[in-house]
C-alpha cells in the first residue's frame, strides 16, 4: 500500500475529470477541526517554543495539535515526510496503516526508513522513527491493508486522515469511508516530476469521487517503479500534505478545501485548480472499489490465458542452461522478452531473457521480438509487458505460438510472490 513503487499498485497521479478551472487561492480560514487540550506543560511549551511563538499557533493551537489524532495511511514516500513533520509538530496520536515491508528500493525517498529496516513491517520501522522524533506522540500500528471492510471503523477513530497511498483501489476505498464518517482527508498523488494535493472534507467542498469520478484504465497509470520518481518529490509533497493537516487543526492559514494544487518539479512551478462538487453524484453509503481500480481486475489488460504466474513460468522453463550463449531467450520452447529499460536488465534479469525496451515493441511491433514457439513478456511489475502484449496482439495471428506475459514482472519472480 505503501511507498510509490509497489507492483499493482500504482503510484501515478489522478487526473481530474470533474470540474476544475485555475483559480488563486481563496482567503479565510475554517474553523478549527480539534479542540484544545490541557494546558501545557513547561517542558512542553520549551519544546515546541518556536513553533508557539507564530501567532496563528500560539499555546491554543498547541494544545490542539496535542489533542488531535491523525491516521497517516501508508509509510512510503509521502507518509515519510508527513510523519516525522506531524511528529515534531506534537500531534498526540498518529495512527500508521501499512502492511509492507520495507525494501531497499525505498530508502532512496522513503526517508522514514533506513538500512537497519529492510525486510521489517514499515508501520513498525515509522512507528520507531516517530518515537525518535518526539516519544511524547502516542503511536497506533495498523498493519493491515485498508479495505472495504475495516476502512469506516480505521477512520472513525481519528480527527484527520493524510492519504499518501500509492493505488486507486485505496484512494477509493479512504473517500468513500471520509464521506460515510465525515472524517476530512488530506490527499496527495505523485507521477514522474508531478504532484497534487487537495484536501476533501465532505459537506465542504469537493469529494474525491467528484474530481476523479472513474479510475484510469488498468495499464493506463505505471507505478514509480515504472515510471521513476525523484527523491524530493514526495519529500517535498508530504511535508505540504503535513502542513494542510496543521492547518485543519488549528483552524489557521487557508487549507486546499476545494482546491487542487499542482506541482511541477522540473520547472518548480505550481498552479491551483477550483474544484467543486458534482451535484449530480450521489453520497457514498458504503465503501466500493471501482471494478478497475481493482488490483484483481483485468479490464483492457491481459486474459487469464495471456497471463502467467511466476509458478508457472518456472514450471515451464525448467533449469537454466548455462551455456545457452546469446541465443538462450529460448529455455523449452519458450521465448521470455524483458520490456525494461536496459539498465533495469543490467540490475537484475530471468536467466535467458532477452531484453526488448517497451518504446522499441511499441514502434515495431512482432518484428522487434526472437522468433520462438512461445513467447512470455515481463517488466518490472507488469504494466508495461500488459501494454507490450496490448500492441502486439494484432500482429500475433500471422505467428505461431503463444503470447503471455509474467504477472507482477520480475518482482514477483524475484521475490516468489504471486498474483
Amino acid at each position: 500500500m505503501s511507498g510509490t513503487d509497489a507492483a499493482g499498485a500504482p503510484g501515478a497521479a489522478d487526473r481530474p475529470t470533474g470540474s476544475a478551472a485555475d483559480a488563486p487561492a481563496p482567503g479565510g480560514a475554517l474553523p478549527p477541526l480539534v479542540a484544545p487540550g490541557p494546558e501545557l506543560t513547561p517542558e512542553q511549551v520549551a519544546r515546541y517554543r518556536r513553533q508557539i511563538t507564530l501567532a496563528q499557533i500560539g499555546t491554543l493551537g498547541q494544545r490542539r495539535l496535542h489533542a488531535a489524532s491523525v491516521l497517516v495511511v501508508g509509510a512510503g514516500g509521502l507518509g515519510s515526510p508527513a510523519l516525522q513533520y506531524l511528529a515534531g509538530a506534537g500531534i498526540g496520536t498518529l495512527g500508521i496503516v501499512d502492511d509492507d515491508l520495507v525494501d531497499v528500493t525505498n530508502l532512496h525517498r522513503q526517508v522514514v526508513h533506513g538500512m537497519d529496516a529492510l525486510g521489517r513491517p514499515k508501520a513498525d520501522s515509522a512507528a520507531a522513527a516517530v518515537a525518535r522524533i518526539n516519544p511524547e506522540v502516542r503511536v497506533r500500528i495498523h498493519r493491515e491493508r485498508m479495505g472495504p471492510d475495516n476502512a469506516v471503523e480505521l477512520l472513525g477513530g481519528y480527527d484527520v486522515v493524510l492519504d499518501g497511498t500509492d493505488n486507486f483501489a485505496t484512494r477509493y476505498v479512504v473517500a468513500d469511508a471520509s464521506e460515510i464518517t465525515g472524517v476530512p482527508v488530506v490527499w496527495g498523488a505523485i507521477l514522474r516530476s508531478h504532484g497534487q494535493v487537495s484536501v476533501f472534507w465532505p459537506g465542504r467542498g469537493a469529494h474525491y469521487r467528484d474530481v476523479f469520478p472513474e479510475p484510469p484504465a488498468p495499464g493506463e497509470a505505471p507505478s514509480c517503479a515504472e515510471a521513476g520518481v525523484l527523491g524530493t518529490l514526495p519529500g517535498l509533497l508530504g511535508t505540504i500534505m503535513s502542513t494542510q493537516v496543521i492547518q485543519l487543526i488549528t483552524g489557521t492559514g487557508a487549507p486546499l478545501v476545494g482546491q487542487l494544487l499542482l506541482w511541477d518539479e522540473a520547472t518548480s512551478t505550481t498552479r491551483t485548480l477550483r474544484i467543486a462538487p458534482d451535484p449530480g453524484r450521489a453520497p457514498a453509503t458504503r465503501v466500493e472499489i471501482p471494478a478497475a481500480a481493482d488490483p484483481a481486475c483485468r479490464i483492457g489488460g491481459p486474459s487469464p490465458e495471456e497471463t502467467l504466474q511466476a509458478a508457472q513460468l518456472r514450471a515451464l522453463l525448467g533449469p537454466a542452461d548455462a551455456d545457452a550463449g546469446a541465443e538462450g531467450a529460448v529455455r523449452g520452447e519458450i521465448t521470455v522478452v524483458d520490456v525494461r529499460e536496459p539498465w533495469e536488465f543490467a540490475a537484475g534479469a530471468i536467466d535467458g531473457a532477452v531484453n526488448v525496451p517497451l518504446q522499441q515493441v511499441l514502434d515495431e511491433g512482432a518484428a522487434a521480438l526472437p522468433r520462438g514457439d512461445d513467447v512470455v513478456l515481463y517488466c518490472q511489475g507488469g504494466v508495461r509487458s500488459a501494454r507490450a502484449l496490448e500492441r502486439l496482439r494484432p500482429d500475433w495471428s500471422l505467428r505461431e505460438g503463444r503470447l503471455r506475459h509474467l504477472d507482477g514482472g520480475y518482482q514477483a519472480w524475484s521475490t516468489g510472490t504471486e498474483g
